[in-house]
């Protein structure tokens, strides 16, 4: 199931990148030859109209093809012969072609794949709410709070807690040798856990539906310092839900915040990268994004689509970086060509965007072995 989620998931935030581009293009008036899930080999196709929708093999990315995007080292526009093929036949399509439009238009379009995955992310987030988000009591939504409950958060490893099966998102209430701790107040909790003359029990509770279990523990020194613990974090989560007006607007609020943290956070980590200070331990591949997926899951519906949505914003944030092969790369060559007012060579943008490919696959595929051998 959570490989199945994994791969709707990942087709989905595909699906809508390239929609964005597919959609600016047709709306542009710009001919669109191919729209395509996964990497060929092709699996089943069917053409609509002057388009071939594809089903791909390799699951992992999508494309659509925009006439004349790429260029044509044997272009008309480089002989002088504005609307004529090399060999001087006319091309009814020459106003339909990307590079006939203005750059304004062009860079439109070249966007429009990130505007789909924050608008994506926006309508997520949105659901989230409609259907009830968890949100913590001192929050910005604290006045909104619905059944607020004694929720772990955080699980540190190989602490009394991680031993014992405990984990973020189980509902808790406790038992000391003297007492009876059914409070929801975190720091009260804390405090209780502290001062416990000898073992707890905890009494938790699942999002997948299992039964409150009791786990028996005894809290240590030395996980806080000055004070006895059994290493977990704890916050009072409760439930906000909004009608869909509500909704909708929290939701665009939260996903421009959610757009400027990962911004600031992508930024920062690749400042650590030219000073050489960056750690890769925070990255994940595919395989580790799966898991994640996997833990999503069990924790409910409404952490899925909240994840699903935050991956959707990273996806946007990470295509607008000048990389070639990105959607941010081809800006730059967009930028540059209006800057100098002449076009780069073709052959030179086909050359550093397969290289730049090439070299965004290979650090996949290291990222990828990283999380295969984290599992191992």
């Amino acid at each position: 199931m959570t490989v199945l989620l994994f791969f709707v998931i990942l087709g989905a935030l595909v699906f809508v990148h390239e929609l964005g581009h597919f959609i600016s293009a047709k709306r542009a008036g710009i001919r669109v030859d191919e729209f395509a899930l996964g990497f060929p080999p092709r699996i089943v196709g069917k053409r609509i109209g002057e388009t071939i929708y594809n089903l791909n093999l390799i699951p992992f990315g999508g494309y659509v093809k925009i006439y004349g995007e790429d260029g044509d080292s044997e272009s008309p526009l480089e002989k002088g012969v504005p609307h004529s093929d090399a060999a001087g036949v006319v091309d009814p399509d020459h106003l339909r072609r990307f590079t006939s439009k203005s750059r304004w238009i062009q860079a439109l379009v070249l966007s429009s794949g990130v505007l789909g995955n924050i608008i994506f992310a926006w309508l997520l987030v949105s659901l989230s709410f409609m259907f009830g988000i968890p949100s913590s009591v001192d929050g910005r939504y604290s006045e909104d709070i619905q059944n607020p409950r004694l929720m772990i958060v955080d699980v540190l490893p190989d602490s009394p807690a991680d031993k014992a099966g405990l984990r973020a998102g189980d509902v808790i209430w406790m038992q000391s040798e003297t007492n009876v701790f059914t409070d929801t107040d975190a720091e009260a909790a804390r405090g209780f856990i502290t001062n416990a003359p000898g073992s707890i029990s905890v009494w938790n509770t699942r999002k997948d539906g299992k039964e409150a279990q009791a786990v028996h523990l005894v809290p240590e020194e030395g996980i806080i310092e000055g004070k006895k613990a059994i290493g977990v974090s704890l916050d009072t989560v409760g439930t906000v839900r909004f009608n869909p007006f509500r909704a909708f607007y929290e939701g665009a609020l939260m996903t421009w915040d959610l757009l400027r943290e990962v911004t600031v956070g992508l930024f920062g980590f690749l400042k650590q990268a030219v000073m050489g200070q960056a750690s890769l331990e925070a990255m994940t591949g595919p395989v580790g994004i799966a898991g994640l997926v996997g833990e999503a899951r069990v924790l409910g519906f409404v952490y899925l689509l909240s994840f699903t949505a935050f991956i959707s914003i990273n996806l946007a944030v990470i295509n607008l970086l000048p990389i070639p092969a990105l959607d941010g790369g081809r800006l730059l060559f967009l930028a540059i060509e209006g800057i100098f007012r002449r076009p780069i060579p073709v052959k030179f943008i086909r050359t550093v965007n397969t290289a730049g490919f090439i070299l965004l696959i290979a650090f996949m595929l290291f990222i990828t072995y990283r999380d295969i051998v984290k599992l191992l």
